[in-house]
C-alpha cells in the first residue's frame, strides 16, 4: 500500500505562485505513475496533471497548460506541482494519486491510492 500526503496549499492572491508537494510512504514511488486532481466546491473532481513513473512523460489539462508544471523526485519519494499565476478559478482541494499504469492516466478510476488533499484558495 502507498500512503500519500499533500502539502503546500494555502490562501494566496491572484498572480501568486505555489508549489504543492506529495510525499509517499509505504512503497517506493518509482513503481507508480502519479497524478494531480482538484475538486472545487460543488464540482466534480477533475484531472490536472500526470507524470509517468520515470518522469519521461507528462500531461496537463488544457485549463492549466503553461502555468502548472508537474515533476517528481523518486529519490525523495515526492511529486511536485508548481503553479504559477494563480487564478481564482484555481481554488480547489488538490489531490495527488498513484497508479500502476506506467504511462499517463487522466481518469480518476485508474488511480488506486489518494492523498487527503490540500486546500488552495486564490483571492482576487
Amino acid at each position: 500500500q502507498v500512503q500519500l500526503v499533500e502539502s503546500g496549499g494555502g490562501l494566496v492572491q491572484a498572480g501568486d505562485s505555489l508549489r504543492l508537494s506529495c510525499a509517499a510512504s509505504g512503497r517506493t514511488l518509482s513503481s507508480y505513475s502519479m497524478g494531480w486532481f482538484r475538486q472545487a466546491p460543488g464540482k466534480e473532481r477533475e484531472f490536472v496533471s500526470a507524470i509517468s513513473w520515470n518522469g519521461g512523460s507528462t500531461h496537463y489539462a488544457d485549463s492549466v497548460k503553461g502555468r502548472f508544471t508537474i515533476s517528481r523526485d523518486n529519490a525523495k519519494n515526492t511529486v511536485y506541482l508548481q503553479i504559477l499565476s494563480l487564478k481564482p478559478e484555481d481554488t480547489a482541494v488538490y489531490y495527488c494519486a498513484s497508479t500502476r499504469i506506467l504511462g499517463i492516466a487522466v481518469q480518476p478510476k485508474w488511480y488506486a491510492y489518494w492523498g487527503q488533499g490540500t486546500q488552495v484558495t486564490v483571492s482576487s
